[in-house]
């Protein structure tokens, strides 16, 4: 049986790419009845007799997975925040790279719009760079106007799967569009009522840019912790998680107990407080989450 990867699921049918070109297929009852969802990414085993009558067959396994956006099988996520409109917000940043860190997938940071910061925004922005480069993340400034930053991102990009994600309306297509312009991928602006965008992309998509595959994915407001638990919550943070080493109690959460690492490192500075205020947030909101059934 042939086999391929999905580059594209849309209105229940999976597009299949493999080496005689593109497949349009649907999935078999088995999977509904297992409660197995293709995604996009999926390496699949797939049976057609011409390239719009397909069906996916077997479902390979994944080396990780995510729920929003739903894509499989992903070696990083470029993470884009707009330096402003929207303002860029490190709690929901940090939203993202818990989630991302959840799956064993590697994050890059790209703040984008970085023409329309004045000389006050832009400081504060490369504090906030210099916070998460020291916690071993890479932070790539970009502009899909003027094209700033788009030399340093691209070899990321090359031989990779990539997933862009982000907030509505950060300029995730603006970027793609900029990388690659014939892509010509649907753009809007942001509403000055509700101060972010629309979801202009609507479904999950591989598309071929710079030698590797990139997710256009439909942007979102919010993430939930639903699997996370509070023990694994530490190691989300890089940061914490190597200060907490030093932790004296084995398994401490940083928050009530003495001679924590974690809370001495933000009173000497050497661990930025927001970073603890959201790990605190983020605890709190993991202890108070109602148990699934």
């Amino acid at each position: 049986m042939p086999e391929g990867k999905i580059i594209k699921a849309l209105s229940g049918f999976y597009y299949v790419s493999n080496e005689n070109g593109v497949v349009q297929c649907r999935g078999r009852g088995i999977f509904r009845k297992n409660k197995i969802t293709p995604l996009v990414g999926d390496e699949v085993v797939f049976q057609a007799e011409n390239d719009k009558e397909g069906y996916i067959l077997e479902v390979k396994e994944r080396k990780n997975e995510l729920v929003r956006p739903p894509i499989a099988n992903v070696d990083q996520a470029i993470l884009v925040f707009s330096a402003v409109e929207p303002e860029f917000s490190t709690a929901l940043l940090d939203r993202f790279l818990v989630l991302v860190e959840y799956n064993h997938i590697k994050p890059i940071i790209c703040i984008t719009k970085m023409d329309l910061t004045n000389d006050e925004q832009k400081s504060r922005l490369d504090g906030f760079a210099g916070d998460y480069r020291n916690a071993g993340y890479e932070v790539i400034f970009t502009s899909s106007e003027t094209s700033e930053g788009l030399e340093k991102l691209s070899p990321h990009i090359e031989g990779k799967i990539s997933v862009f994600a982000g907030q509505s309306g950060v300029g995730k297509s603006s970027l793609l569009n900029a990388i690659r312009p014939d892509l010509d991928l649907k753009t809007d602006v942001i509403s000055s009522h509700l101060g972010r965008g629309k979801h202009t992309t609507r479904h999950v998509e591989l598309l071929s840019i710079k030698n590797g595959l990139v997710a256009d994915t439909p942007g979102f407001s919010s993430l939930e912790f639903t699997d996370l638990e509070v023990e694994e919550l530490n190691a989300c943070f890089p940061d914490i998680a190597q200060i907490s080493e030093d932790c004296k109690f084995r398994g401490c959460l940083h928050m009530a107990e003495p001679k924590c690492a974690v809370k001495t490192a933000v009173v000497s500075g050497t661990l930025p407080e927001y970073r603890y205020e959201h790990y605190k947030d983020f605890l709190l909101e993991i202890k108070d989450r109602k148990p699934r059934y």
